[in-house]
């Protein structure tokens, strides 16, 4: 009754102690980290961005005249509509006639994350069943080990 309250021995080693806390500490830094980088980014947007320098189709109706299209590396660099997904489609506003480009997302691209996702998941599923069975045979093994020498006991 009582073992089966007690945390593992091996959980309580030094070497696995640090290990735990380096982990934690830098997943917590991470998301600190991202916290305070999206709250300057939003404060920086609010006082940078003036009424005249917003984008057309954001302020008013437009129709696409070009389909999303990757951009070369140079308009990655030079383009601000690039930047964000690597993909751009050009617009036209409707009431001031101003051609822009406007950042997109390709269909190609999504379905190339998503299936590089669900390969993802169906390897580690594979690794994780994989590991789960060798796991069970261990301890099946250990269990009948047991058995056995309990059996020899007597």
């Amino acid at each position: 009754m009582e073992g089966d309250c007690r945390i593992p021995v091996a959980c309580c080693r030094p070497r696995v102690l640090v290990l735990h806390a380096l982990f934690w500490g830098l997943v917590s830094l991470r998301v600190f980290g991202a916290a305070l980088l999206s709250e300057e980014k939003s404060i920086g947007t609010v006082t940078a961005v003036k009424p005249e320098a917003a984008p057309c189709w954001l302020l008013e109706e437009f129709v696409v005249t070009e389909a999303c299209v990757r951009c070369s590396d140079f308009n990655t660099k030079s383009q601000l509509a690039c930047r964000l997904t690597g993909y751009v489609e050009r617009v036209n506003c409707s009431q001031s006639s101003r051609e822009e480009y406007k950042s997109c997302r390709s269909v190609l691209m999504e379905e190339h994350l998503f299936w590089k996702f669900e390969a993802a998941m169906l390897a580690l599923t594979t690794l994780f069943a994989v590991l789960v069975v060798i796991r069970q045979r261990r301890l099946d093994r250990l269990a009948s080990e047991k058995v056995r020498r309990q059996i020899e006991s007597i």
